[in-house]
């Protein structure tokens, strides 16, 4: 890990975990719950939460010397009383996109 709930000043939003697995930069969105309810924690990851994700891995990625491969992951933590704690990653969970925002093209 590189870097832990990564902020940038003048954008509201962060970012939960930053860190490496071999040569792909991950950013990771890690959703907690306290139990099991009729939708999982990793639906909680919905278009704007991706869109928000997508920008600011765009500034994050600003920061790097390089241009590396990255995804982005979802963790789901279910911490239910009186149970072991149960956590799932969701490798690549939803696509990069554009990172500039705008669409290739027009509708």
């Amino acid at each position: 890990m590189v870097a832990r709930n990564w902020r940038c000043k003048g954008r509201k939003g962060e970012i939960d975990l930053v860190g490496w697995e071999g040569k792909t930069l991950c950013f990771i969105e890690v959703k907690t719950r306290s139990s099991r309810g009729m939708v999982p924690a990793e639906m909680a990851v919905d278009r704007a939460k991706q869109a928000e994700l997508r920008g600011m891995a765009a500034l994050f990625l600003r920061t790097q010397r390089s241009n590396p491969q990255f995804r982005f992951d979802v963790v789901s933590v279910y911490l239910e009383p009186g149970k072991k704690a149960e956590v799932e990653l969701f490798k690549d969970a939803f696509p990069r996109r554009s990172m500039s925002g705008k669409r290739r093209f027009p509708l």
